[in-house]
């Protein structure tokens, strides 16, 4: 199995910000994933301290899914 994590920055990296935004969504979404099996097919949208979504993270089977 594989943990997949994408996340768009956007054109200006979250405005320069880009250490702040991505520790805060890794802390976030890391916290979180207790509430999920972790098995194949689990996965959900990523949102920002906007509450925008910029990316997904999932759990797939291999490599080749993705």
């Amino acid at each position: 199995m594989k943990f997949v994590l994408e996340v768009d920055m956007g054109e200006t990296a979250f405005d320069g910000k880009a250490a702040e935004e991505l520790g805060r969504i890794l802390r976030y979404w890391g916290g979180n994933l207790k509430h999920y099996a972790l098995q194949p097919g689990d996965g959900c949208d990523i949102y920002d301290s906007a509450y925008r979504t910029v990316g997904r993270w999932e759990i797939v089977q291999d490599a080749t899914e993705r």
